[in-house]
């Protein structure tokens, strides 16, 4: 009997409302019949169930040595896929460090680990490092996991595999309802996870975002194997996990929000030396930069360009909430600003590294927008045709960079051997390149 199937079968763990649905032939195999089939539009033919507790109960938050030993060998004996989970502080604390790191494997039961009292979890790493780890949105939790030593080697994403199957809905609340007939409590995902002690209803959310991960990552490989599309979401799942940590954005001020009505090249220098004051100041307080000043107030400041501390306190984000000296320091950034040679200031836009954007083709070549514009077509309806997103099908960026410079000979090998050098999968190859043949040939 899997988790999900204990945790239904126990009245205790529901609310009222009977047992879950029986078996009704769902699509999806091994789902109860309140499950949608995937890409259909479909509503669930029964009343999910919703889980109020963790099977086994909510455990101990692990914050010492000793505990974190126990759960590493606990971890190491258990079997199968470890179900992996992070909580961090997005909107309160600076960065993206977790503050609860949420596993769960069979045999071993569910461990809540605080990051910040045991901050090098290399070891638990280690024990897992040949095991498969069930995440679900990867790309979002790895990071944070690499900081305190987590690292897996293969990995299933339950919301990557979501989307390669064709479910509209990928979020995990509605992939576990819709998948497997349970529905999940929603109510804590952005609360602030650096809180300690963390509140008991907390925990047992955290508890269950993993709860029955490995269960949905057992129906998922079933429907897509169903499919056909089992091999290229392992390709995919594998070029997650050996990806490289990524590069540091260059010049991050830039995607300050409010950056379109900043025109003049003084302006934005005074979003830059305002943007990294900020950010100064919030790495030191360890606050999200946000809570120290608001996008809006940056862009406000460049565009008024204020003379003395009296013309600041007069713009929206710097009213009577803020203190002379908070006001003298912004405004000092802004006089740094303003006293830069032009040589100094920063020149509008960012350095183009690819092509330029669609719409300033047609006026720079025709040939290619014309290009761009079959190949898109080609790309959208064959997405349709395999029930998934055109930007999961091959990357939007992928597809301008081969319509910009097309090889010179357009073959189905030369094609592939462009898609291939922009980072494309064999599956993605095997699929799209037909389509930008017949693009790049029209």
């Amino acid at each position: 009997m899997t988790d999900a199937q204990d945790t239904a079968a126990d009245s205790s763990l529901r609310t009222t409302g009977g047992a879950p649905p029986d078996d009704g032939g769902s699509s999806v195999t091994g789902a109860p019949a309140g499950a949608a089939s995937p890409g259909t539009g479909s509503e669930p033919v029964a009343e999910p169930v919703p889980l109020l507790e963790p099977r086994d109960g909510i455990p101990p938050v692990i914050a010492d040595e000793e505990s974190l030993a126990r759960a590493i060998a606990a971890f190491e004996a258990g079997s199968g896929p470890v179900a992996v989970d992070a909580e961090r502080a997005s909107g309160y604390r600076y960065g993206q460090r977790a503050y609860l790191v949420q596993l769960r494997r069979e045999g071993a039961g569910t461990a809540l680990i605080d990051p910040v009292a045991c901050p090098d979890l290399s070891g638990l790493g280690e024990v897992l490092s040949d095991v498969e780890w069930v995440l679900h949105a990867a790309t979002q939790d790895l990071p944070c996991l690499r900081e305190i030593g987590m690292v897996p080697t293969r990995i299933f994403d339950t919301e990557l595999a979501g989307r390669l199957a064709g479910f509209p809905r990928v979020g995990l609340g509605a992939m576990v309802e819709n998948v497997l007939g349970y529905v999940l409590e929603k109510g804590h995902s952005a609360v602030d996870w650096s809180t300690r002690p963390l509140p008991e209803p907390w925990l047992r959310y955290a508890a269950l975002d993993v709860e029955l991960l490995v269960d949905l990552r057992d129906a998922l490989e079933k429907e897509l194997d169903r499919q056909g599309k089992l091999d290229w979401a392992r390709q995919e799942f594998d070029a997650i996990a050996s990806a490289p940590p990524p590069e540091p954005r260059k010049e991050p001020w830039r995607r300050t929000s409010g950056m379109h009505k900043v025109r003049r090249r003084r302006q934005l220098g005074v979003v830059r030396e305002l943007w990294e004051t900020r950010d100064r100041i919030a790495r030191r307080r360890d606050v999200s930069p946000g809570k120290v000043l608001s996008d809006a107030a940056i862009v406000e400041a460049a565009l008024a360009l204020p003379a003395n501390v009296h013309a600041l306190s007069a713009l929206n984000g710097f009213g009577h909430r803020m203190g002379r000296r908070q006001l003298e320091q912004w405004q000092a950034s802004v006089d740094r600003a303003k006293a830069l040679s032009e040589s100094q200031l920063p020149q509008p836009g960012q350095p183009v590294t690819g092509p330029p954007p669609p719409r300033a083709w047609a006026d720079k070549d025709p040939a290619a927008a014309a290009r761009l514009s079959a190949a898109r077509a080609g790309v959208s309806a064959l997405a349709e045709r395999l029930n998934m997103p055109q930007e999961n099908l091959i990357t939007p960026d992928t597809v301008r960079r081969v319509c910009w410079e097309p090889p010179e000979q357009v073959t189905a090998d030369t094609v592939a051997a462009a898609l291939a050098g922009h980072g494309a999968r064999p599956w993605q190859i095997e699929q799209v390149t037909p389509v930008l043949v017949a693009a790049l040939s029209a």
